[in-house]
């Protein structure tokens, strides 16, 4: 797999503590989930931009329109085969179509991973992976512990991932939890 760099959104700290929490209920259940990443990469995020380059140039001029205010929906699966990625969904709004599209005409032309391009775009919240089919049920049992009831969040930072140097720059926004 060839490395790639990636531009993510970051949410308050209620948000990702609500996350942490969907995490820690399937880790509880003994099912694949996010809480088992303990890389200093991980942390509730949606991928808004991802590429093989993308220069060091700065979105920063965005972080005026940050924060902005998301819901986090339903569960979403995503793949095919004997496994499947379990995440929540992210409900589309124009602030945040908006803002994804000013992350892509900052960065500038590129070659972008088709289900990050804008009017393509399926923004979600990984929990787990990878989730055997036959244990979808289990996990979507174990969530709604809580209720699955819609998350209010809020973005409040835009950070960028270079996976071949295993990095983390925050660019726009705030790079730490904070509030709406």
């Amino acid at each position: 797999m060839t490395a790639v760099v990636s531009l993510e959104f970051v949410f308050d700290a209620a948000a990702d503590a609500a996350v942490r929490r969907e995490w820690d209920l399937l880790a509880a259940a003994d099912l694949p989930s996010q809480a088992r990443h303990t890389g200093a990469s991980n942390r509730p995020h949606v991928t808004l931009l991802v590429r093989p380059v993308l220069p060091d140039s700065s979105v920063g001029g965005l972080s005026d329109r940050l924060p902005v205010p998301v819901t986090l929906g339903p569960p979403v699966l995503f793949g095919s085969g004997r496994t499947r990625v379990l995440a929540r969904s992210v409900i589309p709004t124009i602030a945040l179509l908006d803002l994804h599209a000013d992350v892509h005409a900052s960065a500038g032309a590129g070659d972008d991973a088709p289900h990050t391009v804008p009017g393509e775009w399926t923004p979600h919240v990984t929990l787990a992976r990878p989730v055997p089919v036959a244990r979808v049920g289990e996990a979507l049992a174990a969530l709604s512990v809580e209720g699955g009831e819609p998350i209010a969040a809020c973005a409040v930072g835009i950070r960028r991932w270079d996976a071949a140097t295993r990095t983390i720059t925050h660019v726009a926004g705030r790079g730490t939890l904070g509030s709406c």
